[in-house]
């Protein structure tokens, strides 16, 4: 099953029929030592921490994942209003969150 994601009230093209909740994907993740080690050094000369946006990137793809797969649980075919939120676990973990609006939807007719 397809579940279409978009961080918007409305879907062009659909109308939707109904909404089913509120639906997310959460991730926790946390470098290992070695990365920890190599994001410090990176930070005392300034500029991107490789290390820490790879993982995020990564940590907000499983969440999008996450998302969808429970979405598709509920019997969703799309999810509306989807929006991110991150924050800190300790010093050593962040948190991702996908969340939004599980909605069933219909092709629009012309």
């Amino acid at each position: 099953m397809r579940v279409i994601v978009v961080t918007t009230e409305n879907l062009p093209g659909y109308v939707i029929e109904e909404a089913l909740g509120s639906v997310f994907g959460l991730v926790v993740r946390s470098r290992g030592l070695g990365g920890n080690i190599a994001a410090g050094f990176r930070s005392l000369v300034g500029g991107e921490i490789k290390e820490y946006t790879e993982m995020l990137e990564d940590a907000r793809k499983q969440a999008i994942d996450r998302l969808v797969a429970n979405a598709a649980k509920m019997g969703a075919d799309a999810v509306t209003m989807m929006r991110f939120d991150s924050s800190e676990v300790g010093q050593t973990m962040s948190e991702i969150v996908a969340y939004g609006t599980a909605v069933k939807v219909r092709k629009a007719t012309s």
